[in-house]
């Protein structure tokens, strides 16, 4: 499976099967109005199958980016048919108070590729709980909010890492570059004791290493 990396929380995730974007940004000329930078190139692609959205804030929600006509889920929770067979959307919130700062959240779990994924979206909550874990077992690749500020950070991100043990973690949504308003991934990083960082936003998961233990691979910011 290819996974690309395009900035924030959107991701590219291509199997021969089909092709999943997840949380694709629109247009965020807003925040500098707010006196922050949003500087990822701007989203053009197609022959996408399904787009996921995890919650409806602009830097997560804007499939009008994503050409042609993909299936679209949206902040939504259940076993949900898709292009790709049954994809899991997991209730959570956007914040440490029930949702009622920020919020709802869905975590996102489907198979493609041959490989378990999940995407955390914006979470936020304080920690993972026991019934989210339960439906999480078993993954290949997580990808997990690491920057803090509206979502969780590195200690919080490390601690479900742990605890899910997938083969690999790509952090997500957190200070590169690009954007100047997060925590950097390098306390999540450090908590690893295998880092894979990339020259690219891309990567093969079969050229990925394996170890006894998760391994954060680190693609570089597009």
């Amino acid at each position: 499976m290819r996974v690309e990396w395009h900035g924030q929380s959107a991701f590219t995730l291509a199997a021969p099967e089909a092709t999943v974007f997840i949380d694709p940004f629109a247009e965020m000329g807003s925040l500098a109005e707010r006196g922050l930078r949003f500087e990822y190139p701007p989203i053009e692609i197609e022959g996408v199958d399904l787009v996921l959205v995890t919650h409806e804030h602009r830097d997560h929600n804007g499939v009008d980016a994503v050409g042609g006509a993909p299936a679209v889920l949206r902040s939504t929770a259940g076993r949900l048919e898709s292009p790709i067979g049954e994809v899991l959307a997991i209730a959570s919130e956007h914040d440490s108070a029930a949702g009622t700062e920020r919020g709802p959240n869905t975590i996102f779990a489907f198979e493609l590729g041959g490989l378990r994924v999940a995407h955390f979206g914006d979470f936020g909550q304080t920690s993972l709980r026991e019934v989210q874990a339960a439906l999480l077992v078993g993954l290949d690749l997580l990808i997990l909010p690491v920057g803090g500020g509206p979502t969780i950070g590195a200690v919080q991100a490390a601690e479900i890492a742990e605890r899910l043990a997938p083969r690999w973690v790509v952090p997500m949504h957190y200070r590169t570059p690009r954007v100047d308003f997060l925590e950097s991934e390098a306390e999540f990083v450090a908590r690893f004791a295998r880092v894979e960082r990339l020259g690219s936003p891309s990567f093969e998961t079969g050229e990925l290493p394996l170890s006894d233990g998760p391994i954060a691979v680190v693609p570089a910011a597009p």
